[in-house]
């Protein structure tokens, strides 16, 4: 018999590389009715970074377009893809789909050559089918081009033509910084880090603001402030973005507990990942929350402070409906 208490809501983030939020939401969720607990809430969430357009394609409806475009490399993508909501008059575009460290074999990568031409190519396409805004989701690059690569794109294609530009981003990291942070798992050695940060020193001098020193315009490479500098592009926290979009703390007032999941539990969570942003309202609402991940590499300095009541490993389907059902149990017998 269903339990007579509120769902649990169920919020993770994508397993970067193996498993989609929708995926892990719906994993969990079967576990918990296995457990006897009354139909979760599934609420898969994402922070500007891969699984952005997803998500938010899910939550407001819409429709799926492509473009030609090109990869970090230069290489042609026939069909890259974005999302148009709201009738047409927003766009969402990922960094991640043509300018994604995805989109290049780790044999091949090239943090200084990378460029974002793509992801201004695809930001082209859906300001022609008449976005009046894009949403461009900067998490997920291979690029540390500052957004010249991307720049370079639109002006060739005549600019924006009006066509207003959000950054979601998924880290507060200052312009100059993005090489020391993001480089090495681009394919950057402390050489090429060097070069990189020189680089980018030299094109926020020369862009018409000046992106160093403000954050979240590291967000893609540099990408988010370069599109900042030259166009006015609003920035954006992608976390609180997309939080807002699913009505997310009126869902959370609603349950009787938030599970939030993310491939990686470590202590970046704490720093503007969607997983430590649910946390943090969670407690600061009184919703106890908890947390299954595929691995937990936080301190209890930080659990603390994040306040998860239960933390569990599962990286694979069967494993995290088994989470699931550990957990209905464990609220069920909690709250008998």
């Amino acid at each position: 018999m269903p339990s007579p208490h509120p769902p649990v809501l169920v919020a993770p983030d994508s397993f970067k590389g193996t498993l989609r939020a929708a995926r892990v939401a719906s994993c969990i969720g079967a576990g918990l009715e296995r457990a006897g607990l009354t139909p979760p809430d599934l609420c898969p969430v994402a922070d500007g970074g891969e699984g952005t357009l997803e998500v938010l394609l899910t939550a407001l409806g819409g429709e799926t377009a492509g473009a030609p475009a090109t990869d970090p490399l230069g290489r042609p993508i026939a069909a890259a893809g974005f999302a148009l909501i709201e009738d047409g008059g927003t766009a969402i575009v990922e960094v991640a789909e043509a300018s994604g460290l995805q989109r290049v074999d780790e044999g091949e990568r090239d943090a200084f050559a990378a460029s974002s031409r793509g992801t201004g190519e695809l930001i082209v396409a859906a300001a022609a089918a008449g976005a009046a805004v894009v949403l461009v989701a900067a998490g997920g690059s291979a690029t540390t081009d500052g957004g010249a690569g991307a720049i370079n794109a639109i002006e060739e294609a005549g600019g924006l033509q009006g066509t207003a530009l959000v950054v979601l981003a998924d880290v507060r990291t200052p312009f100059e910084l993005a090489p020391a942070r993001f480089g090495p798992q681009k394919g950057a050695d402390a050489k090429t880090i060097k070069l990189l940060e020189r680089r980018l020193q030299q094109q926020g001098a020369l862009l018409p603001k000046d992106p160093r020193g403000v954050p979240m315009t590291g967000a893609a490479g540099g990408l988010a402030g370069g599109l900042w500098a030259r166009y006015g592009a609003k920035l954006e926290p992608g976390a609180a973005f997309i939080l807002k979009a699913l009505d997310f703390d009126t869902r959370m007032r609603a349950a009787r507990a938030v599970i939030v999941g993310e491939g990686r539990l470590d202590p970046t969570t704490l720093e503007g990942k969607i997983a430590g942003e649910i946390a943090t309202r969670a407690r600061q609402a009184g919703v106890p929350c908890h947390a299954i991940v595929g691995t937990n590499a936080i301190d209890r300095f930080s659990a603390r402070i994040l306040d998860l009541q239960v933390i569990q490993e599962a990286g694979t389907p069967a494993a995290l409906a088994d989470a699931g059902e550990r957990l209905g149990l464990m609220l069920d017998a909690h709250e008998a």
